[in-house]
């Protein structure tokens, strides 16, 4: 058997180990890939650090994969040979349950995760099930691919729900990192003024959002200049639902956008009344992929990225834990 390198998650709480595991075999309506990019995602963190339970171990994690077909398993045959690829969060669903009977197989009772119940992307080959697989859009090189399916999906997913009503013009998202500077584009893209929301005192950051076009930028215990109609929050950081929901007009919707997030503290009804809403994301659908990935098809989004090699993996997870990147970490692989 061929042997691969992998960055295996042993035990949470502890550093992930480069280790030669054997190349996995594409099973029924899988692909082998080699893998070219995998973005870092905070999806990842929590997974590491023992913040999401449940995970598969030893574990390779990675969820935001880019990469080509080397082969094939039995009644594959959606995608060529040698053709690039993404392989996004959601991994298998069961197309049964109550949740995918009713479209909403992100809910799936039997769903599996890439990088997470499923081996991920930290290595030089992984294999999926070519049906929750992404074509990538030509105009983004591996690098810059690789966090669009996960930073861009679940950030699309958040961000229709924050337009679930119509009307909004104003749009705050607290968490400047890689899904925000990525939706941030989009929002601006289709006219709508983004208010950026960092750590306090996170004057780069700004920046960063400023240089993109945010009408706003300023720290997350600062209040907007204008009441907002929305607000998207990918930092995992419970205190900021109140925040939020402090800086949205009546009417507003504060969309949850993370997989995880600490504890909300308690807050005065006052500021949820009004008709309010607070919501969550859970993971993404198929349809998800695809409108996003036609949307970047048409839309040349600015991905903002970093480079580290495979075995820097822990280099770049300290540096997302610490809050010191700059859009979104990718393993070039």
């Amino acid at each position: 058997m061929r042997s691969m390198k992998a960055m295996l998650l042993e035990r949470p709480g502890e550093p992930l180990v480069m280790k030669k595991v054997e190349v996995p075999a594409p099973g029924e309506r899988e692909v082998l890939i080699r893998v070219s990019a995998c973005g870092v995602c905070r999806t990842d963190l929590h997974i590491i650090d023992g913040e999401l339970a449940g995970a598969k171990l030893p574990l390779i994690p990675g969820h935001e994969i880019v990469g080509r077909v080397v082969a094939e398993g039995g009644n594959a045959g959606r995608f060529r040979t040698g053709e690039r690829i993404g392989v996004p969060w959601l991994g298998y669903t069961d197309g049964s349950c109550r949740y995918c009977m009713r479209g909403e197989e992100n809910l799936c009772d039997n769903a599996r995760f890439t990088g997470y119940t499923i081996d991920g992307g930290y290595a030089e080959y992984t294999v999926a099930d070519e049906r929750y697989c992404l074509p990538i859009p030509e105009r983004y090189d591996d690098l810059r691919a690789a966090p669009l399916l996960c930073a861009g999906l679940i950030g699309y997913r958040s961000y229709r729900l924050a337009l679930s009503k119509p009307g909004v013009k104003r749009l705050g998202i607290y968490g400047f990192g890689a899904a925000a500077h990525i939706i941030a584009q989009v929002a601006l893209f289709e006219g709508i003024d983004v208010y950026a929301f960092t750590r306090p005192g996170d004057l780069e950051a700004q920046e960063f959002a400023l240089s993109l076009g945010a009408a706003w930028a300023g720290g997350s215990d600062e209040m907007p200049p204008e009441e907002l109609d929305a607000a998207i929050i990918f930092a995992p950081v419970g205190s900021l639902v109140p925040a939020a929901l402090r800086a949205t007009s009546k009417g507003g919707t504060v969309v949850c956008g993370g997989i995880h997030m600490s504890d909300i503290p308690s807050f005065p009804y006052s500021i949820l009344w009004e008709e309010r809403s607070i919501r969550s994301v859970a993971n993404l659908t198929r349809r998800d992929g695809e409108e996003f990935m036609s949307l970047a098809r048409n839309l040349h989004i600015r991905t903002e990225v970093q480079e580290f090699r495979l075995d820097e993996a822990n280099d770049a997870l300290g540096l997302l834990r610490a809050g010191r990147l700059r859009g979104a970490a990718v393993l070039k692989i």
